[in-house]
């Protein structure tokens, strides 16, 4: 329990601080390019992976794809996803003694899905550019920290209420340890945290209202479900692979992708839902 609370400590301190602090250079463009490389190699190893030409590519690409996010780069998605996917292939041929259909998939789908999901920070940062009438600078740093508030909220809520209010059992099959009761702790302690972050900004911060309280609490409650079902399917993967977390670099708390499996289903649900909000 020390250990988990000292490392969640120093997580915010090293790295969403700085995020906050430095969101509109390239410093944060930089942070996730190295989370989503290093969540993308958990991954792949942990998924049985043994090719390193596949692996080191997929770092890489995982790696530059918040750049084309926060220089706005265009690329025309279709054919350039069609080539990727064919070097995967080829590469696949010459050695195919280390390299499975699986493992190409599994590469394809990582490098693609995380790189993308944990890039919405910076679609995020960036609403008051994209939406200039209804979002401000203000409403970027609101939107990344609610988003964590979602993940991060939801597990730490669920974590304590499990423990000490815990009898009936979620989804033992996948996760034994959580506990319906746990998952409504988790989804009322991220409403309420999250209520308490709006209402900071919108007395503080905010001087254009687009959200107010009421979705606030519905998306909240969304969100947080959805975070769950990030977590429950992380661990689906691992219970596949006979493994526990996903790496170790978080004492208490796993790899990277341990810490980041709510967070890539949150941010991609959290954008939608602003979307639909601005239709």
């Amino acid at each position: 329990m020390k250990t988990r609370i000292l490392t969640a400590v120093a997580a915010i301190v090293v790295i969403l601080v700085p995020c906050i602090i430095f969101m509109h250079t390239v410093v944060l463009p930089v942070i996730l390019g190295l989370f989503a490389a290093i969540a993308v190699h958990e991954v792949i190893k942990a998924t049985g992976g043994k090719n390193n030409v596949l692996l080191a590519l997929s770092c890489i690409t995982a790696a530059a794809v918040p750049f084309l996010f926060h220089f706005n780069i265009e690329i025309p998605f279709m054919p350039v996803a069609i080539c990727y996917a064919l070097v995967y292939f080829i590469i696949m041929v010459p050695m195919h003694k280390v390299t499975t259909f699986n493992d190409v998939i599994t590469a394809l789908f990582a490098t693609v899905a995380i790189p993308s999901s944990i890039s919405i920070f910076i679609l995020l940062r960036d609403v008051y550019i994209t939406k200039p009438d209804s979002y401000t600078k203000a409403s970027g740093v609101f939107l990344i920290l609610f988003a964590m508030f979602c993940a991060w909220m939801t597990d730490t809520f669920a974590y304590f209420s499990g423990k000490f209010l815990g009898k009936h059992k979620l989804c033992p099959n996948v996760s034994p340890n959580k506990t319906i009761e746990g998952a409504v702790g988790g989804v009322i302690g991220a409403v309420v945290m999250n209520l308490v972050l709006f209402f900071v900004f919108d007395k503080f911060f905010f001087t254009v209202h687009t959200l107010v309280w009421w979705q606030i609490i519905i998306i909240s409650a969304v969100l947080s479900v959805v975070s769950m079902f990030g977590d429950l399917s992380a661990s689906i993967i691992k219970r596949n692979h006979g493994i526990k977390d996903f790496g170790k670099i978080f004492p208490g708390h796993g790899g990277v992708m341990d810490r980041i499996d709510s967070c890539l289903f949150v941010l991609p649900a959290l954008y939608f839902a602003l979307y639909l909000i601005n239709i």
